[in-house]
């Protein structure tokens, strides 16, 4: 019985000693760690940041060119018929639309998706003012037919991504 207490004498000393050296290296090595990440978002920080704006500012760009009265400004010549134009609406809406398919990358998943709708549903409202049309009319019946079409919903499907665009930027500061 003497031996074990001899033993415990030594050894539970030295056992406390380790435990407390031993959290206390872990609480150093934690906050160290904390430290180095905090250190390496703030790096990232200064060089996402600028790109992520450059992706905004990319899509903001985009939504003003396919707004209707900037793609019809555009795309409409003397001599197309209404057939041709809504062709090349929806070509020149899909063209930008891919040149700007990377900047998804750097953009919030909901602003995507809000980008992503109001392509399509200025798509649809092409699409719908063409079938009111005569395909072999002159094409400023369709673009008037556009622009009514956009005139009667209370507002642009580009402007309502702008918006919300605008939005979220602000909360990135």
């Amino acid at each position: 019985m003497s031996d074990v207490l001899d033993i415990l004498k030594y050894t539970l000393p030295a056992l406390i000693v380790f435990l407390t050296a031993y959290l206390l290296i872990r609480k150093f090595l934690d906050n160290d760690l904390r430290i180095k990440k905090a250190d390496l978002m703030l790096r990232n920080d200064q060089y996402i940041l600028p790109v992520r704006m450059q992706a905004y500012e990319r899509i903001v760009l985009f939504l003003e060119r396919i707004s209707p009265e900037s793609l019809l400004m555009r795309v409409n010549r003397q001599g197309l018929t209404s057939k041709q134009l809504h062709t090349e609406l929806l070509t020149v809406i899909r063209a930008e639309f891919e040149h700007n398919l990377t900047q998804q990358i750097y953009i919030n998943k909901d602003s995507w998706e809000v980008i992503k709708n109001a392509r399509s549903n200025l798509i649809n409202i092409i699409n719908t003012a063409a079938k009111s049309i005569e395909p072999e009319a002159p094409s400023i019946q369709l673009s008037q037919a556009i622009l009514e079409e956009i005139i009667d919903k209370e507002h642009s499907p580009t402007d309502v991504a702008i918006d919300f665009l605008k939005k979220e930027i602000n909360e990135l500061f």
